[in-house]
């Protein structure tokens, strides 16, 4: 008997594609088999996907990218990428289609719901995206990474947690090593959009820090390609070790070796300094849309398990004194660390197993 199929709908952003990701590692493990549909542009984030997740491109369009001309074809290019899915659909009828936001995930929920399939939304932020807001009402369950998430009337949600991939789960819970008179490690990621003002402000705030903290600095410092050499040059002004570069393939590992972690506050960076438990410092994007970034943060601020710092006010002295204030109190720092393993939800995939798996079985009867 063929095994059930997973049809996994995603757009183009590590926020979305990581938590989709864990999903297909997951259901694959459970013998099922997944497929991933998504645009040209969500399958250049798809090379951590199991080899075994067969990928679809659909046509999908925005308006919020392009001039007059190429916003005037966005309905044609969504009705061509639903016709597509709605065809493929047909030759191989998922049992359970699951969408992560972002405009390519339209045509595959699209065609789910004329079909009629079991279909289900998985929201990372705490505001629902634009697609997932547009198709809240108009699915079988909405998982929630963030907790509370803000849904329209009549939705009701059910709290997941964000999933982590595999190589997050392998370093849950890391053993951490306070800070001290030692080399120390800090990680400072910010995401594609994000990372410019970390890359205008933190070399700078380091510089400030005592000479007793900045020698025993080590930094990785994710930054724009066209930033990256005038950030190397700051630290390097500083006297400040430090690897600068586009992309990390090692987040995993560096979070798990990282005294603190500079970072943006997007809800995969959220899960995954929660899941290993380190502390952090979040400044939200403050252009994120409805300020999700903050809501997303406020789970481990909360908990204090991290220290927030909005965009207006994260200039390089203000966060000085914050880095000097957790690296300069070992037992605080330690205090950090193990509130964000309690607020976090290494069962996240499980969760979201789960409700993939009821979906299916109620199709069924």
């Amino acid at each position: 008997m063929t095994a059930p199929l997973l049809l996994i709908a995603a757009g183009g952003t590590g926020g979305h594609m990581f938590p989709a990701q864990a999903l297909a590692e997951a259901m694959i493990a459970r013998g099922w088999r997944v497929k991933l549909s998504t645009d040209a542009r969500g399958a250049r984030y798809a090379g951590g996907f199991p080899q075994a997740v067969g990928i679809e491109q659909v046509s999908s369009a925005t308006f919020a990218r392009g001039g007059g001309a190429a916003k005037a074809l966005v309905p044609l290019r969504i009705a061509g990428g639903v016709v597509a899915a709605v065809w493929s659909m047909l030759r191989d009828r998922p049992a359970v289609v699951v969408g992560f936001g972002g405009y390519p995930s339209i045509p595959a929920l699209s065609a789910a719901t004329a079909l009629r399939l079991p279909r289900m939304i998985h929201e990372q932020n705490g505001i629902l995206g634009k697609v997932n807001r547009l198709f809240a009402a108009r699915v079988d369950a909405v998982a929630c990474g963030t907790w509370p998430t803000a849904l329209p009337a009549g939705v009701e949600g059910t709290h997941t947690g964000n999933p982590v991939r595999a190589a997050v789960l392998e370093r849950a819970g890391a053993g951490y090593i306070p800070p001290g008179d030692y080399p120390m490690s800090l990680l400072v990621i910010g995401g594609s959009q994000g990372a410019r003002i970390l890359s205008d402000v933190v070399p700078e705030a380091m510089a400030r820090l005592p000479e007793r903290l900045r020698g025993n600095l080590r930094i990785a410092h994710q930054a724009r390609p066209e930033d990256m050499e005038r950030v190397a040059a700051a630290y390097d002004a500083a006297g400040i070790r430090a690897e600068v570069e586009p992309f990390f393939a090692d987040i995993p590992r560096r979070l798990s070796e990282a005294q603190l972690v500079i970072s943006r506050s997007g809800a995969s960076s959220v899960a995954d300094i929660s899941v290993i438990g380190r502390p952090s410092i979040l400044i939200p994007f403050a252009a994120a849309t409805g300020d999700h970034q903050t809501a997303n943060a406020r789970g481990l601020v909360e908990a204090q398990a991290a220290i927030l710092m909005p965009e207006p006010a994260a200039d390089a002295t203000a966060l000085a004194d914050q880095i000097a204030t957790v690296l300069g109190d070992p037992p605080a720092a330690l205090r950090m660390a193990n509130n964000a393993l309690r607020a976090s939800r290494p069962d996240a995939t499980d969760a979201l197993v789960h409700l993939v798996s009821e979906l299916a079985t109620k199709a069924k009867t």
